[in-house]
Formats: structure tokens, sequence, C-alpha cells
């Protein structure tokens, strides 16, 4: 069709498990197209996506969302919290509906909160929180479903050096608790931290060079 777009082409990646990677790439390179394709929020027109050696790419709807329930936990460049809601609810949103109970539930998320040093803001109205406070809560979110994969979309491009070095810290706790952790970025700041394993580099929808550093 002369009016189609290929966002992605001839791209084979493979992530470990336990894997800090980094896709590289300027705006438009196709990074976070593939990040989508990767969290099964999109589908690949051709080819396949394997998630723990399962071809997920076919499955019908109902059955992706549930891989991406149990699988990833999502941080967005923008947040996306939901203002009027605290920050308890923000966190707990991505559970709903679900078979864990309420109360299970707000435990579950006051833990978490805890360990990023957010439990004395779990009341707040997320709109009354600092940038920091705003980033810690988007990962809160993010974690609540215990995902073995986070992925996060230019998550510093809208943080001081501080909050992205924060920011980092809290990936890199992460992944040394075993989670694997993918992270779509143009910010040299995040591609060129030491512990970062594999980077994959993108333009004009391609990879044009991939490779893991130990």
């Amino acid at each position: 069709m002369r009016d189609e777009v290929t966002a992605v082409k001839d791209v084979s990646i493979e992530i470990n498990k336990g894997d800090f990677a980094v896709l590289k790439g300027p705006s438009g390179s196709g990074k976070t197209t593939l990040l989508s394709l990767i969290g099964c929020m999109s589908r690949p027109t051709s080819g396949r996506v394997l998630v723990e050696n399962r071809d997920v790419s076919r499955l019908p709807e109902r059955f992706m969302t549930k891989v991406r329930r149990n699988t990833f936990g999502f941080i967005f460049q923008q947040f996306h919290l939901i203002k009027g809601l605290t920050v308890s609810d923000n966190v707990m949103l991505p559970l709903y509906p679900t078979d864990i109970t309420p109360s299970e539930l707000r435990k579950r998320a006051e833990d978490i909160l805890n360990t990023l040093g957010m439990s004395d803001r779990k009341k707040f109205q997320v709109q009354k929180l600092s940038g920091g406070e705003q980033q810690r809560t988007a990962i809160a979110r993010a974690l609540i479903n215990n995902p073995a994969i986070i992925l996060a979309d230019e998550p510093t491009a809208h943080l001081d050096t501080h909050l992205s070095e924060e920011f980092l810290s809290i990936m890199r706790n992460l992944q040394q608790q075993g989670k694997t952790i993918v992270i779509a970025t143009h910010d040299p700041l995040v591609y060129e931290k030491e512990y970062v394993n594999l980077y994959i580099e993108m333009r004009d929808g391609m990879v044009r060079g991939a490779g893991r550093k130990h």
C-alpha cells in the first residue's frame, strides 16, 4: 500500500533473563515500536515474538492481556498517572480487576512504596507530588504485578541529572534482584552506564548494531 509505513523491519534480537538492555537511537528510529512489540502491546505483521520461549505474537487478545499483566511492568515517558487518585490507587490500578483480594493488593502496594521511600505519600493525590515522587509512583505501579521484565520508554527524557541517576539506581537494584530491564532511550547517561550489558542500536527501523559488553 502506498500509505503504508514500516516502523521496524528485519529485526532479530535476543534478550536474556537478567539482562540490562538498552535500545538506543534517535527519535523515529523504531525503538519505541520495538519496545511495544517486546511488551506485547503491539503485534508484528510478520515474524514472531517469543516470551520465555513461547510464541505470543498470534495469541488471542485475552491471552495477550494475560501475558502483559503477568510478565511485564511498563514505565512510560510521561508517567501517565491519573490525577485525582491517590498514590496507592495509581499503583494498584494495573491489577484491577484481579483475583487478588483488596487487602492483599493494598499490602503489596504499601510494601513497594515503602521500598521506594514513598510510604508517607501513599494517600497524597499524585498531582501534589514532586517530579521525583511522581517518577517513583510510576515505578511502583510498574512493579505491582511483580513482573519478570521491566520496560521503560525514554524514562529520563524530562528528568534532570539527579532524578535520572536515581531512576537508574532503582533499575540497577531491580536487575540485581533478578529482573530483566529493557530501556528505550537516546540519553547517553543511560546507555553509557557500565552495568548495561546489552545494547541494540536502532536507525530507520532497523538494527544497525548490537552487542554485549560483558
